[in-house]
């Protein structure tokens, strides 16, 4: 899987998952902050949880702790790099 395909299955299951039922993938700019309050997608703690719980199910990667989500969920495709580096293992 490349990042982009990452990437846009992340848009997907973030949508699905998380119930986003008023956005599309196309309207998710993959730089945009997942958690910030003033923009981005403005997801809260309870999205967080979900979205461990997604990318454990989907991509077989575990997110250990807090310190590992925050360095994680910066972004959509700041998520694809963490996922894409523990794929390969690096």
């Amino acid at each position: 899987m490349t990042k982009n395909d990452i990437e846009n299955s992340l848009k997907t299951l973030i949508i699905t998952g998380l119930r986003l039922d008023d956005i599309t993938p196309e309207d998710i700019d993959s730089d945009l902050p997942l958690f910030d309050t003033e923009k981005g997608l403005m997801l809260d703690s309870l999205d967080a949880v979900e979205l461990v719980v997604i990318v454990e199910k989907e991509f077989g990667v575990a997110i250990a702790d807090a310190e590992e989500a925050r360095q994680a969920f910066t972004s959509i495709r700041g998520l694809a790099d963490f996922i894409l580096s523990r794929q390969t293992g690096n």
